[in-house]
């Protein structure tokens, strides 16, 4: 596929300006598209929202909302851009993203750079016609002097222009964020953004590097504030032993393969503490049909990818689908939904 013959060709230059040229070549109209409607068998429902498969982008490709229509084209059941911070910020230092190649993961401590809420904002707008389900990942500035309020004031801004919100506290690199997945500041998070009243579903995002035992008290948050549901997980700070790549030692989140493990730990642990009502997301190291159907029966309703695509293309959406559509049907399921918790 030309296309992933184009990902490979630019992982020969700084991760950051490859990215970006992927991004110009998406709002270009030059990514990929896909042809026809996806096996009926993948249709799903997340949180009331029907999507054509259970394949979403995870936040941090598409930051500002540049290109999620060209992303929907191109196979995803659903789009997250993001995060978005009230005020424009240029995060960390560069270099701040690092492949691991050997390990087929990626290194980021990006701190949310973003072109800020206003021209966030007016993207949304100009696509708010269009079809497809993009959801948005709300982030706090990190030199903000009142977090909760930054999610109050982008949730509230954006709340009638995407079909779901995510509430992030669980990046590691904007200090002190994950702080507010502690009982107390998470109830008061969660209390402030349910008291905007947006109508559209909201999730909140975690990190892999919390202990199990803590399902139960984020579960009761979430419901006692009527969210939507959870994704689990964002970028962890370990370390897994099994990392050989030069650039292990860098400093700030870690994604990719070395993540799926634990992450997947962690979607079967708030599935039991959540029951089978509650909507989760699975993220962290999907990387083939075989990792995202274990994360469906796991307990994820559906999934997100991103790192994946660093190394395998876009060609990997299509590649992940029709894997997931034969699994469905070889083991008996009629539809994504049966398979959610069936291990």
């Amino acid at each position: 596929m030309i296309h992933d013959l184009a990902t490979r060709m630019l992982h020969g230059l700084d991760p950051e300006t490859a990215h970006r040229i992927g991004i110009l070549g998406l709002k270009a109209g030059l990514g990929p598209r896909q042809f026809g409607r996806d096996p009926s068998v993948l249709r799903t429902s997340l949180a009331g929202l029907d999507l054509p498969n259970p394949v979403g982008l995870a936040a941090g490709f598409d930051k500002n909302a540049e290109a999620p229509d060209a992303l929907l084209a191109a196979g995803f059941g659903f789009v997250e851009c993001g995060a978005v911070t009230p005020r424009a910020q240029e995060g960390k230092p560069r270099p701040r993203i690092f492949r691991l190649d050997e390990d087929r993961a990626v290194i980021n401590r990006m701190g949310f750079p973003n072109q800020g809420l206003t021209l966030f904002h007016q993207r949304l707008v100009r696509r708010s016609a269009r079809s497809g389900v993009v959801g948005v990942n709300l982030g706090a500035n990190l030199d903000s002097e009142d977090r909760v309020a930054d999610y109050v004031a982008c949730l509230d801004a954006l709340k009638d222009l995407a079909r779901f919100f995510t509430v992030n506290v669980s990046s590691p690199n904007t200090p002190g964020l994950r702080t507010l997945q502690s009982s107390g500041a998470l109830d008061d998070l969660l209390a402030a953004v349910a008291a905007v009243g947006a109508e559209a579903p909201v999730f909140l995002k975690i990190a892999p590097d919390i202990d199990d035992a803590e399902a139960d008290v984020m579960v009761a948050a979430i419901a006692r504030h009527k969210l939507d549901g959870i994704i689990i997980s964002n970028t962890t700070i370990t370390r897994p032993e099994s990392l050989v790549s030069a650039n292990m030692g860098e400093g700030g989140g870690l994604s990719g393969p070395p993540v799926f493990a634990r992450s997947t730990e962690l979607v079967r642990a708030f599935r039991k503490a959540a029951g089978p009502d509650m909507a989760i997301i699975g993220v962290g190291g999907v990387s083939c049909a075989e990792t995202a159907y274990a994360k469906i029966r796991a307990g994820a309703n559906a999934i997100q990818l991103y790192t994946a695509m660093i190394y395998e293309g876009p060609g990997l959406i299509q590649r992940i689908k029709r894997g997931l559509a034969e699994r469905l049907q070889v083991d008996g399921f009629t539809s994504v939904a049966d398979a959610v918790g069936a291990e």
